[in-house]
């Protein structure tokens, strides 16, 4: 254990030796930290975190009472192999909040990015990558295997299916199942989802272009509601793009994924 004048430690917390503490870590009451955590600066546990494995901590990340953070993974396939937690910057996750390393059959590492929210009882599970500026409302579910990008909400109950990949700016309403990958900038509604067109309210928010709003909304229509195949028309629609986040969204269309994609209910 690491003893500091500059760090917190409530008397009824374990924190095990070999746990690297950042300055100005508080480690609130009956916390567990384990023996390979890394917390970075001024990180803080705020009671009954139990926090394991070969997991790290951004500087400034807070974690709330009863979170579980760095358990081995719920695979049936996991045998004790060394695999690593990553979670950025800034982050808050509120409680009982559950986050699993990665697999050997998945590159080992889960990984979170920077400024992320989870709200209570939120779940990732291994081997996912979380990107920046992500929120996930009360109660979501991220199955192994998922890739989300930045500026990603999911609201309250929201589930995705393994190996989904979630891009950019993406909106997945409460409740809804994804079993599909969802382009950038798509919102997702229903049990199980289907694409309801974009999130044209969070692309405002993030400041884009108007020009690029067109662009990409153009685009969409052109890709999911013309009637013609989804894979054609991103093609032929690919090669005269000129808009970097239309071509972006054609990219993720067009890209080899382990799943589907996430399409209008009508398509």
């Amino acid at each position: 254990m690491t003893s500091r004048a500059d760090v917190e430690i409530h008397g009824s917390a374990v924190v095990e030796d070999g746990a690297q503490l950042g300055a100005g870590v508080k480690i609130g009451p009956f916390c567990h930290v384990g023996a390979n955590t890394k917390l970075g600066d001024n990180v803080e546990l705020l009671s009954h975190v139990s926090l394991q494995g070969d997991t790290t901590l951004g500087a400034r990340t807070r974690i709330f009472p009863f979170a579980s953070i760095g358990n081995e993974p719920q695979d049936l396939k996991y045998n004790g192999e060394p695999v690593t937690l990553e979670i950025g910057e800034d982050c808050t996750i509120r409680e009982t909040v559950t986050m699993n390393p990665g697999t050997a059959g998945g590159g080992s590492v889960t990984r979170i990015g920077d400024r992320c929210t989870f709200l209570a009882s939120s779940h990732v599970a291994h081997d996912c990558i979380v990107g920046n500026d992500v929120i996930f409302s009360n109660n979501v579910m991220l199955a192994g295997h998922c890739i989300v990008g930045d500026h990603v909400i999911f609201g309250g109950g929201a589930a995705a299916h393994q190996f989904c990949r979630i891009g950019h700016h993406a909106f997945i309403g409460g409740l809804s199942g994804t079993e599909g990958d969802v382009i950038p900038f798509g919102m997702v509604i229903g049990n199980r989802g289907s694409l309801a067109g974009l999130n044209l309210v969070g692309m405002k928010r993030s400041g884009i272009p108007r020009e690029s709003i067109h662009a990409v909304r153009g685009g969409y229509k052109e890709v999911f509601l013309s009637g013609r195949p989804i894979q054609d028309a991103a093609k032929e629609l690919r090669a005269t793009a000129t808009d970097n986040l239309l071509v972006d969204m054609l990219d993720f269309v067009q890209a080899s994924a382990d799943r589907a994609l996430c399409t209008p209910a009508s398509s």
